[in-house]
């Protein structure tokens, strides 16, 4: 039997959060990962374990970065709040107020909060699109701009995989000149020493572990139109994921990368009320229009009964995905990556895996690792 690498922080009280981590390794449904919870901004676990590349020759170290893809919403959603709070722009804003264009065919009316719930019927583009056109980012928001929604606004929502991205992103720089990931950089992370990057330098590319893919494709059930558009066809996402021009991007819905440890600091801001580095990053009221719910139901892309907060998933009563508390928020990435923030504990969570599984939410590793934390408290 192979010795398994496992190294890091476990403090007392949090070892049966280390002992589910390690089970998940011996059972083999995982092959590289890290895991962190913070506990009033205190790092309670901080763990790496398996091996960066495929071929196990190379164990995962604390600064092994991993793709943690959809997760960047959170992250993503963290900086606009960020700039709600500064006043830049307002959740109830129409999205047209700073990005004028983005009016056409119908949208005049749809609001940032709106946009960021995945409301606004952009959940992928339906034709005439190749997946090298993802990295132009001006032809991009151009071409959502200009696009009628895929379905009446204001009738719920329908998850943006990728295209959330461009439009949160235009938004922000329309509104204060930067982007996500330059706003993410200059003003959290290199001031605090975090390591998550939305647009990752070809300076830290040596540092990414390889991604084993899943295995089988999500289980969507009877598949419809927006499925379809959103996953299916061979322009749903950009091409050449995975390498130095994807890295390198900033797609602020899909291509964080990252530290599990990165991940909890940077959702704690949710969890401590908007409280990072001993500074107020969030106010009071943009902590709480960001967190709260805008759209809840059946989701028209993701196969599941949904809430969405301000570019975040919320717990509900009906759906606990991110431990048992009713307000808590979270994010999944694609492969079974994920963070949450539980105000009611003053707790944070990231997970991140490079070994890819199918399920879109609920993937059952981050799943017994929560189990145990919460088991803990």
């Amino acid at each position: 039997m192979e010795s398994l690498p496992l190294s890091g922080v476990c403090a007392q009280g949090f070892e049966p959060v280390r002992d589910t981590f390690a089970e998940i390794f011996a059972q083999g449904v995982d092959r590289g990962a890290s895991l962190a919870v913070l506990l009033d901004g205190k790092v309670m676990v901080d763990l790496c374990g398996g091996w960066r590349d495929t071929k196990k020759t190379q164990a995962m170290a604390a600064n092994t970065l991993i793709p943690v893809f959809s997760c960047s919403k959170a992250i993503s959603a963290l900086v606009i709040a960020k700039v709600v709070s500064e006043r830049a722009f307002s959740y109830e804003q129409t999205v047209a107020s700073v990005w004028p264009e983005f009016g056409a065919a119908g949208k005049e009316r749809v609001r940032i909060g709106e946009a960021l719930s995945h409301q606004a019927g952009l959940c992928a583009i339906p034709d005439d699109w190749e997946p090298q056109d993802w990295f132009d980012w001006d032809k991009t928001c151009a071409r959502l701009a200009s696009m009628e929604p895929l379905w009446p606004l204001g009738e719920g929502s329908g998850y943006h995989p990728v295209s959330w991205g461009y439009i949160a992103g235009e938004i922000v720089r329309r509104a204060t000149g930067r982007t996500i990931g330059t706003i993410l950089r200059e003003d959290l992370c290199a001031p605090a020493n975090v390591d998550f990057w939305i647009g990752l330098p070809d300076a830290e590319h040596e540092r990414i572990a390889e991604i084993s893919k899943p295995k089988r494709i999500p289980d969507f059930g009877e598949l419809n139109e927006f499925q379809k558009l959103a996953f299916l066809t061979a322009w749903s996402s950009p091409g050449r994921r995975g390498g130095a021009a994807w890295r390198r991007m900033e797609i602020p819905s899909a291509n964080g990368h990252g530290t599990a440890r990165a991940m909890a600091e940077l959702i704690s801001i949710f969890a401590r009320g908007g409280k990072f580095g001993g500074q107020q990053i969030i106010d009071a009221q943009t902590l709480s229009e960001a967190m709260s719910e805008r759209v809840s139901g059946q989701d028209r892309v993701l196969p599941h009964n949904l809430s969405f907060g301000a570019g975040l998933i919320r717990n509900t009563a009906e759906r606990k995905v991110y431990g048992p508390g009713l307000n808590t928020v979270g994010h999944t990435g694609f492969g079974g990556s994920c963070l949450f923030a539980d105000p009611d504990h003053r707790l944070s969570f990231g997970y991140a895996t490079a070994m890819q599984d199918a399920e879109l939410v609920r993937d059952e590793r981050a799943m017994r690792l929560i189990a145990a934390l919460y088991s803990c408290l």
